[in-house]
């Protein structure tokens, strides 16, 4: 079983904490990915998985299997870089066999493992060429196909697809995860890019400061973020957020100029709080409360609309929605804005912890 666990995991350098506390379970044959800003800490948690950086604390195990201090070659994982990592003087061929050379694996062993994959990646007409003659999307299948090869128990990709243009990023988390589910393989995937962990992951390892904020299934992410910064990181775009303060009633939100939203749930009194509206449950038109705003700008994709708006009296509280297709205002109008109260979000204001 190909099972990756993470226990009570600390990673320093000298007296600086890169990783701390870090507990996580990789069920064999899952695809798992870590997200997080620019510095959480999420490369080097997967290096510390390949082996290229030891540990300071904790334990680290693979297929039930303490690897500690196992040196890289014998963990028997892949890893796929955002570099490629290919070698510039061998061609595309002896790229991806170069770990079964090493092995002394027999010649016909070789071939037929190469053969195999290429099919499979659609590279067999590549096989002579030369890195440098190949696309970047290209290059990132040699990349996984070198990995491929070598039939390991665990792959790791670090941000593999960070170099490419957006429509063959697209194209490539898709080939990614096709690949994930005919090889059965465990993966743990790397990225700052949370529509790629949303659409690619079973699993979402959201890290912030080298910490764990909140792990589990994407959408239960999406429907249940533990804190305002998990809120805020997942879902595209992101979460708007306005100061408020739950009303003498008990149940419902002040927020702005006086308005007003009823939750129809308890809650403490006074309590200084966030709100948290997802752009997508904004609504021009339907049912729910509604809030009167001023369209302040309006973007259009064709088969998207971006409206910002501000409530009514309000200052510095701007929203975002997102209308499918073309919507029916410009820049000025007053419009009516429509919000279901089910799918708001209340984050305590000091902790900024999900209410």
């Amino acid at each position: 079983m190909n099972r990756i666990e993470i226990e009570h995991l600390y990673k320093a350098y000298g007296p600086v904490e890169i990783l701390k506390d870090i507990n996580i379970a990789v069920p064999e044959g899952q695809f798992v990915a870590l997200i997080g800003p620019s510095g959480c800490g999420k490369s080097t948690l997967l290096r510390t998985i390949a082996g290229l950086e030891q540990i300071t604390g904790g334990t680290l195990k693979i297929d039930g299997n303490v690897v500690n201090k196992t040196p890289p070659r014998k963990r028997d994982v892949a890893m796929v870089f955002q570099s490629y990592a290919l070698y510039p003087h061998m061609n595309i061929e002896k790229n991806m066999s170069y770990s079964l050379r090493l092995k002394r694996s027999a010649p016909q062993v070789i071939k037929d493992s190469i053969n195999s994959v290429a099919q499979t990646l659609g590279l067999t007409h590549l096989l002579e060429r030369m890195p440098r003659q190949l696309s970047g999307g290209q290059r990132q299948r040699v990349a996984m196909g070198r990995a491929i090869v070598r039939n390991p128990k665990v792959f790791l990709f670090d941000e593999p697809l960070s170099n490419l243009d957006a429509a063959l990023r697209v194209h490539m988390r898709s080939e990614i995860r096709k690949l994930h589910n005919r090889l059965g393989a465990t993966s743990v995937y790397v990225t700052h890019d949370q529509v790629e962990a949303m659409t690619m992951a079973d699993h979402v390892v959201v890290l912030r400061a080298g910490q764990v904020e909140q792990q589990g299934k994407p959408i239960n992410l999406y429907d249940q973020p533990a804190n305002k910064f998990v809120a805020g990181f997942i879902g595209s775009p992101a979460m708007n957020f306005i100061e408020g303060r739950i009303g003498a009633d008990g149940h419902s939100v002040l927020f702005g100029a006086n308005h007003v939203l009823d939750l129809g749930r308890e809650l403490p009194v006074g309590q200084n709080v966030w709100l948290g509206m997802r752009p997508e449950h904004l609504q021009l038109e339907g049912n729910g409360q509604i809030l009167r705003c001023r369209v302040d700008n309006v973007e259009s994709t064709g088969s998207m609309t971006f409206i910002e708006v501000q409530p009514e009296g309000g200052k510095d509280t701007p929203m975002l929605i997102t209308h499918g297709g073309k919507a029916a205002v410009v820049t000025g109008d007053k419009v009516n804005l429509f919000i279901d109260t089910a799918n708001l979000h209340l984050f305590d204001r000091e902790t900024e912890k999900a209410i």
